[in-house]
Order: structure tokens, then C-alpha cells, then sequence
């Protein structure tokens, strides 16, 4: 008998990397030992920040949360306690475990949890690697502020079940990652643009100029009604402007998935929620990288 159909949670799986190794380099008793007490870490983790351990399957361990912040404050408390206790053991092996989270709909059912959600929070368990807790765009918006303020966008995924790629976020759970997962601008070093400089962007035989006698703004995404239409599963309605601003051209960001900037001098610039100063000349991409000549790239040149 099935309750709460289509109950909305976050859910996690966390399991032990390269289990089967430990087991080879311990020897059965300790490592048994070892992911038993990784286990009851993770067990620990879910019930203090409210959520509710479904089952353990071996090395892993499968938990719901009310909120999707909830589920990261215990995949953080997860990777803290088990990555601060592991010691290298004589041939250097270390305990890590890998987390995947996703925010979806789940059909309860004799206290396991059934549906398409479990599929993804699972696919997202499995492009993890040692250390990472990785979760989905739909679950990136469900965070707070705080939170998402520590997921980066780093792949996209061909998910089981789903006809398109579906974005792949990682949530950083070390604080001084955050301060250096994105490249930073030099505000200083940037070249003041002339009075009346002008902005070109080309996208698949279209132009649009900005500035001068010009218009001041312009606005792309999936979209119709935006001056740069572009289609892609990845793309938002609206998915980021560039406006004129004392002489500087600005790129704000208002997607799910955020904007990539390439400058033709090298600097790499991702913009997700913020928005970013555009200089020189390069490519803009919706969602994704996108290279110069290929059919989701938008070039720009400041002139």
C-alpha cells in the first residue's frame, strides 16, 4: 500500500569509495570496523539535522530530508567528521566518501521510498567522486542563499530516464573552497572603455550593438521574446541581460545554470545569480562553456 504519493523531499546516498580496496589493503576485520563506523557517521549526520535513514545497502547509506538545505548541512557534517578522521594507512589508502543529492517527488511505500527522484539522487552518487557532494540544478534552487552560494556548476550528465543532459552542480563543503572556486576580476586593472564605446554580439548571423546612439540593454535566453533567442535545455527563460553602465558593459546573470564568459585573452569568468564586467572581446555561453564558431556560442567585442 503506497502513501504519500508524491511527497517532495531531498534525497542523499552516500557510500564509501573503493570499498573493495580497503578491504584488500585492511584485511576483512578492521576494514569491516571501518565502514561500519563510517555508517554510523553518516546515520549520525541525517538524524541531527532532521532527516530520516531510509536503509543502508552495504557501504551506503540512502536518507530524505525535509529541505534540501537540510540535506547539504548533513552531507557537510558527513564529509567533515569522516574526512578529518581518516588516517593514510601504510600504503597510503585513506576512507572517503562520495554524496549525491536530489530535490524531487518520492512514493513512500513500506518505509522505502520509490521514483524517479531516487534514480537521479542515485546517478548524481555516482558521477561523484571522493570528497564531492554533487546535486542537481532543481535542488540548487530549493537552497538557501548561504548555500547555494557554495554550488558551482562543474558538468552535465546524460541522467537514466531523462531525453536531455541534465546539469551537475557540486556543493562545496570546505569553506576555504568556496573563496577560490571562481576566477577573480580585477575591477582595477580593467581598461576604462571611451565615452560612447560600443558593444557587438553576434549569434548565428544576427548582430546587436549596444551603446553609442545605440540601445543600452540587451536581454537573452530560451525565450522568445528576448533579443538573443537561444534554445538549449540548459538555457533559462531569461537567462542573463548585458547592460550599459557609466561606459561599462555588465553581464548579470538570472539563470539556473549560469553564464560562462571566455575572453579571447584567456581569463575564463562564471557568473551564476551576479553579474560580471565584459571586456575586450570573446564568448559567451548559455549554461555551458560554449566555443567560438560552435552553434551556442555568442560572440562579443567591446569597441
Amino acid at each position: 500500500m503506497a502513501e504519500n504519493l508524491g511527497k517532495e523531499v531531498a534525497i542523499l546516498f552516500a557510500d564509501v569509495v573503493g570499498s573493495t580496496h580497503l578491504y584488500e589493503a585492511m584485511g576483512d576485520e578492521r576494514a569491516r570496523e571501518t565502514v561500519q563506523q563510517c555508517l554510523k557517521v553518516m546515520r549520525e549526520a541525517t538524524e541531527q539535522f532532521g532527516g530520516t535513514v531510509i536503509k543502508t545497502m552495504g557501504d551506503e547509506v540512502m536518507a530524505t530530508f525535509p529541505s534540501a538545505d537540510d540535506a547539504m548541512s548533513a552531507g557537510s557534517q558527513m564529509q567533515k567528521r569522516i574526512t578529518s578522521a581518516s588516517q593514510p594507512g601504510a600504503d597510503g589508502t585513506r576512507v572517503a566518501i562520495r554524496i549525491g543529492c536530489h530535490f524531487g517527488p518520492v512514493v513512500v511505500e513500506d518505509r522505502d521510498i520509490f521514483g524517479a527522484a531516487v534514480h537521479t539522487a542515485n546517478r548524481m552518487t555516482s558521477q561523484a567522486k571522493a570528497g564531492q557532494i554533487l546535486t542537481t540544478a532543481s535542488t540548487v534552487e530549493q537552497l538557501s542563499g548561504e548555500w547555494r552560494a557554495f554550488a558551482r556548476q562543474i558538468d552535465v550528465a546524460t541522467v537514466k530516464g531523462y531525453t536531455s543532459e541534465m546539469a551537475l552542480f557540486e556543493v562545496l563543503w570546505q569553506p576555504e573552497e568556496a573563496t577560490s572556486m571562481l576566477p577573480s576580476i580585477n575591477w582595477s586593472a580593467a581598461p576604462e572603455p571611451p565615452a560612447g564605446g560600443r558593444l557587438r554580439l553576434k549569434f548565428r548571423g544576427q548582430e546587436i550593438v549596444l551603446g553609442g546612439t545605440n540601445k543600452t540593454a540587451a536581454s537573452m535566453g530560451r525565450a522568445d521574446e528576448n533579443d538573443v533567442v537561444i534554445k538549449g535545455n540548459l538555457i533559462s527563460r531569461v537567462h542573463a541581460r548585458i547592460d550599459l553602465r557609466k561606459n561599462r558593459f555588465v553581464l548579470v546573470d538570472e539563470s539556473t545554470n549560469g553564464t560562462f564568459i571566455q575572453r579571447d585573452d584567456g581569463e575564463e569568468v562564471y557568473v551564476r545569480r551576479d553579474s560580471a564586467e565584459l571586456t575586450g572581446s570573446g564568448v559567451i555561453g548559455m549554461g555551458r562553456l560554449a566555443s567560438r564558431g560552435t552553434p551556442l556560442a555568442i560572440e562579443y567585442s567591446c569597441e
